[in-house]
Parts: structure tokens; C-alpha cells; sequence
């Protein structure tokens, strides 16, 4: 039975990290997957104890995954990342040097192979309202919701197409990275959660843009019918922060598919932990820090 363990939208927190690392040392899991906003944002510039700031991946993350897989030597997990809508493009580099170091798998827009199973990496999302645009795209065309601002709009860390920023939509993306290939044995590591479900509910009742009531489901139309379409045996998922709080739930059953999410708004470390051929019997863990 394969261990693996997920979680997502650390933001940085260096307490966070230090008890997954604790966790993945004493558990000694297959695989960890990290589901998008790794980074310090910009409501917690600080991520060490001096109130550093800068590249957190090789200043911070990059040495203390070092570290762990010199301490767990041959029995060292695979490590998949991929970014989330907080997270500066800017870092992409960094990140993709950490792969070349051995690190970790930049796992974003591509398919990896994870012992029995593969691993679809996505990390971007549909429009927010927030400004930097490095990982949204529009979701199945150019609609936006209200109060969201356009991808096409916003600023971004890095120069983008502006023909993809305009037309590309996470649809086509998740069309072109799966193919024709069966996905019954792939999870999907995703920072948008399918829109519509337990996952993906914002703490957004009674708010109005421009006389229009904002939806209070924030995620993903692009993925719930790639879920609904092809298939895959599980999704990973996050960005909500505050969405099981306000449901209660932290999975839901889409078809076949199990949808499972990370995130969470408390001070805790979420963490979950699932054999990817059983993913109905995953387990959440809400982690002191």
C-alpha cells in the first residue's frame, strides 16, 4: 500500500513546513505533493523568525528539503510541486533548479509518473479579484465573474503571450496536457478545486459588485467537467482556505472521482494522507504548529 501525503497553501509559514517535514521524516511516506501558494504572500512578506525576505525557495525550502532527503537517504519521498494564484512567477526558476538538484518534480502543466500511478500537475485558477495574474487564466472562456479582475488585466512577475493570456483557458490546458490517455489511475494535483462542491465555497454570502450578488462558489467550472468527462481517481485540490471550515467537509465525491482539499484557515497544518488506488479512505489531519 502506497503512502502519500498532501498539502497545500503554506504560504510560506515556515512552522507549517517544519511540521510536515517532522511528519514526513517520522512517517517516511511515497510521495509528497504541495498544492500551490508555497510562497510567502503579501500579507506575510516575514517567513523566518529574523523577518527575512527574498527568494524563499533557495534561501529557505530548497536547504531544509536538502537536509531531509540526506537524513532519509534511500527511503526519501518523491516531492511534486506546482504554484498557486499567490504565488510570483518570478520563483518559477528557482523551483525548476530545485528540480535539477533533485529536490523535487516541478510537477505543474505536466504528467508524472508516481510508481503505479501518474500525477496530472495544474496550478493555475480562474480570475480572481487579487492583482497578480502569473497562474490565473480564464476558466472555459472569457467571462468573469464579477468583482474579478481579467487575467489579461493585473500585473504579472514574468512577460506573458498576450495572444495566451487573451485566449488560453484552463479548458484547452487540461484537453491538451491529458490526451486520449485513460485517467482512471491518475490523481490530479490541482490548486483550484472543482467549482460547486464543498471545496471550493468562499465566505462571500451577502456580497454585491455593481447591484450583481457575488457567487459564493469561487472554483473551477473548467475542472468539475474535466472531473466529470474523464474521470481520474482522485483530485487534489486547494485555494479555498476557508471553504471546510464553512462546510464542514473536506471531500467530495464527483462520479468515481474523489475531490480532496488542503486547505484550511486556521493556524494548523492541514495535511492528507491517502493511498492513491484507495483514495476514499483518505484521512485529514489538522496539525498544531
Amino acid at each position: 500500500m502506497a503512502t502519500w501525503m498532501f498539502a497545500a497553501d503554506l504560504h510560506g509559514r515556515v512552522v507549517r513546513y517544519e511540521r510536515l517535514f517532522d511528519l514526513v521524516e517520522r512517517e517516511r511516506p511515497e510521495a509528497v505533493l504541495l498544492g500551490g501558494d508555497l510562497l510567502p504572500n503579501g500579507l506575510d512578506r516575514s517567513w523566518s523568525d529574523e523577518g527575512r525576505t527574498g527568494d524563499f525557495v533557495t534561501q529557505w525550502l530548497a536547504p531544509r528539503v536538502d537536509e531531509l532527503r540526506c537524513r532519509l537517504g534511500g527511503s526519501a519521498p518523491h516531492v511534486l510541486v506546482i504554484p498557486g494564484n499567490d504565488d510570483e512567477r518570478r520563483f518559477e526558476a528557482s523551483f525548476r533548479a530545485g528540480e535539477r538538484d533533485g529536490l523535487w518534480i516541478w510537477a505543474h502543466a505536466r504528467m508524472v509518473e508516481l510508481g503505479a500511478h501518474e500525477v496530472l500537475g495544474y496550478g493555475c485558477v480562474p480570475p480572481t479579484p487579487f492583482a497578480l495574474k502569473d497562474w490565473e487564466r480564464y476558466d472555459v472562456s472569457r467571462s468573469v465573474d464579477p468583482g474579478c479582475v481579467p487575467p489579461d488585466e493585473g500585473f504579472r512577475t514574468v512577460p506573458a503571450d498576450l495572444e495566451d493570456v487573451r485566449w488560453g483557458t484552463i479548458a484547452n490546458d487540461l484537453d491538451v496536457l491529458a490526451g486520449e490517455r485513460p485517467l482512471g489511475s491518475t490523481v490530479c494535483l490541482f490548486h483550484s478545486p472543482p467549482y460547486g462542491t464543498c471545496l471550493d465555497r468562499a465566505g462571500l454570502d451577502g456580497v454585491w459588485v455593481e447591484h450583481v450578488p457575488v457567487d459564493v462558489h469561487v472554483g473551477s467550472i473548467a475542472v468539475r467537467r474535466f472531473i466529470e468527462r474523464r474521470a481520474p481517481a482522485a483530485v487534489l485540490c486547494g485555494h479555498v482556505h476557508e471553504a471546510a471550515r464553512l462546510t464542514g467537509r473536506w471531500r467530495e465525491q464527483l462520479g468515481s472521482t474523489w475531490c480532496l482539499g488542503a486547505a484550511w484557515d486556521g493556524d494548523e497544518l492541514c495535511v492528507i494522507r491517502l493511498d492513491p488506488g484507495r483514495p476514499e479512505a483518505a484521512t485529514r489531519e489538522l496539525v498544531d504548529v
